[in-house]
């Protein structure tokens, strides 16, 4: 018979069991993740029906990006299955104050502001140089779609189940702001070319879109701005987004002139920047300072 045992007091909220664990919180993570993963892939093979020499990059895209609705299929079916973790939920619909489209849009503008900072540090030191290529409107719309469904089922699994398990298990909030951008980095670890200036960008950022969550009550901003980052950096200027690059953007970058340092790296982009560590940084003392000021909680989805 299983153990039902509530915990009242200490580190644990009440009606904690060994099932709400960090352990078993993360164990279900990597599950969700390699099946999602497969269910993906299945998904992605759609595309291939309209590849062809002349629009394979394009297609490549599409294929690559619209594949994470695999981890959408995964995350929902599980959370409409297994009732104990069915309020998560609520954090993905309207009832949390800050999922509305202007919160959205503010996470849009930020996401395209910070990359933009980061990668003009990197042009203004000369690690880089970028001229202009196309601008196909009705491509890039397409593309921002599939960047929208891949930024926003990183941010269902991190910072909708993982983060919302962690929050019904612990009574500190600060466990799983700062235990899933942990998780959040392991997803990337064996990313080709990534460096210890990458592992903290990666780390702080997914602090960020924690608090995002956490203070401003909005896991569509957080949403929003993980998905304007990464198409910026691919879509935008050209750039390695995560070290991946493809050959369909708004700028070009010219290999040739682009060089390692503090501002850039040649494999892994402005991800792996003291830029980028810097700007994520002062975006935390930022959100806990204002959440602090201002008192500012989030939806409590446990609550009944």
């Amino acid at each position: 018979m299983e153990n039902k045992t509530s915990v009242s007091g200490g580190i644990h909220r009440d009606g904690y069991t060994w099932k709400d664990s960090i352990i078993i919180s993360i164990l279900l993570f990597f599950m969700m993740f390699f099946v999602g993963s497969g269910i993906g892939t299945a998904v992605g093979s759609f595309f291939k029906l309209f590849k062809n020499e002349a629009n394979a990059s394009f297609i490549q895209i599409l294929q690559d990006n619209f594949g994470f609705l695999g981890y959408w299929i995964i995350a929902i079916v599980y959370l409409l299955l297994v009732k104990s973790d069915r309020p998560i939920l609520r954090a993905f619909g309207t009832e949390p104050r800050g999922n509305t489209v202007k919160m959205a849009l503010w996470g849009l503008l930020i996401g395209l502001g910070l990359n933009a900072l980061c990668v003009g540090a990197a042009v203004l030191h000369g690690d880089i140089q970028l001229s202009f290529s196309s601008f196909p409107v009705l491509k890039l719309l397409l593309v921002f779609l599939s960047v929208l469904v891949q930024s926003g089922a990183e941010e269902l699994l991190c910072r909708g189940v993982l983060y919302q398990r962690l929050r019904k298990a612990y009574r500190n909030p600060w466990v799983a702001i700062l235990v899933n951008p942990l998780v959040f980095v392991l997803a990337h670890i064996l990313i080709p070319g990534i460096t210890v200036w990458a592992v903290l960008s990666i780390y702080l950022v997914g602090v960020v879109f924690g608090l995002m969550v956490y203070y401003l009550d909005s896991l569509w901003m957080a949403i929003a701005m993980h998905a304007a980052w990464n198409f910026t950096q691919n879509f935008i200027f050209g750039l390695p987004n995560s070290g991946t690059v493809y050959d369909f953007a708004i700028f070009k970058l010219d290999p040739a002139t682009a060089r390692t340092s503090l501002f850039y790296n040649v494999e892994f982009g402005v991800e792996s920047s003291i830029s980028a560590l810097l700007i994520f940084a002062a975006a935390t003392a930022i959100l806990v300072y204002l959440g602090n000021k201002h008192r500012l909680t989030s939806l409590d989805v446990w609550e009944k």
